[in-house]
């Protein structure tokens, strides 16, 4: 087959890729129109179906679909513009070809995670830290396949781990270098801040918000977790515990962004800070690779609040 990031500006986009979301919009003519997100391993793509009564199969998000169209640009990004679509049945594809996975060796990526988790010699944290990262094979195997969101960033299979560690050697340079700081804590914060997302999230190739997700968010759950387990391990510091939880639940910085906590210690404002360096980093990545050689600007980016453009020096 050929994939996504092999389709340029004016070829024909041929084959069968996931439909991971399919919505009817209205155009200002008053004609419905299909908006998609087709997927396969190396990415997604937009896609749009303006004449839905010719050559168009029913089908719904999360089919596996036969498309015909062309490819084009819009604000600076590649569209598929889909003529014909056919709903395909079992058999006629191979599901590998279309989960998005880590560029990154997910056994490497854990070893090197563990690696700077050894830092943590507080007998309490490390129990804490032995109990699901060192003893719970199952919980080790769904956090190395777990995606870090649905779509905003490190939405594939091991990016969970991938964004975990960017964030734990990112809070590593932090512990390092501002004496202040726990580093023992602010390192144990920084492994398990993301863990609820292991329940919020569904395993793909779904990886849609679970009920459980919907109703109560990766940092309720994270932080349920913790006190829970903490619960567990007799003689636990109270104040180190609460410290701990409150690190998860202030994790994405403010109210409006769904943390239930502002920051209120060193140790959360600089998981906060590296936590959302990681996220947005990675999002400029993910825009750079779909835009491959572009170097205009390349729209507007909701979740940066900003139009971009790849530097000169970028894709030397």
């Amino acid at each position: 087959m050929r994939y996504i990031n092999e389709y340029h500006e004016g070829d024909t986009c041929r084959g069968i890729y996931l439909c991971r979301s399919k919505q009817a919009l209205t155009a200002r003519t008053g004609k419905t129109y299909y908006s998609l997100t087709l997927q396969d391993k190396t990415g997604t793509i937009d896609a749009k179906i303006f004449d839905i009564n010719s050559g168009i199969d029913e089908f719904d998000a999360m089919d596996y679909i036969e498309v015909m169209g062309q490819v084009s640009s819009f604000n600076g990004n590649l569209q598929w513009k889909l003529m014909r679509v056919r709903r395909c049945d079992e058999g006629e594809y191979n599901v590998d070809d279309y989960m998005m996975t880590s560029k990154y060796d997910r056994d490497e990526m854990f070893a090197n995670l563990m690696k700077y988790m050894s830092c943590v010699k507080n007998p309490y944290l490390k129990q804490l830290i032995d109990m699901y990262f060192v003893n719970d094979e199952n919980f080790i195997k769904r956090f190395k396949n777990h995606s870090a969101a649905k779509s905003v960033h490190h939405s594939f299979i091991g990016g969970l781990l991938e964004h975990t560690l960017g964030v734990v050697k990112m809070c590593n340079f932090i512990g390092d270098n501002y004496p202040f700081i726990d580093k023992e804590l602010l390192m144990t914060a920084a492994l398990f801040h993301d863990v609820g997302k292991m329940s919020e999230l569904a395993e793909f190739p779904a990886s849609d918000y679970t009920d459980e997700g919907q109703m109560l968010g990766h940092i309720f759950i994270g932080a349920e977790l913790i006190g829970n387990s903490i619960r567990k391990i007799e003689g636990f510091p109270v104040p180190l515990a609460t410290e701990l939880r409150h690190c998860i639940l202030a994790h994405h910085g403010e109210l409006e962004f769904g943390s239930p906590k502002k920051p209120a210690i060193a140790e959360a404002f600089a998981l906060n800070m590296a936590d959302n360096t990681d996220a947005k980093l990675e999002i400029f990545t993910e825009i750079f690779d779909n835009a491959k050689d572009n170097m205009e600007w390349l729209g507007f980016n909701r979740m940066l609040d900003s139009n971009v453009r790849q530097t000169y020096g970028t894709r030397k």
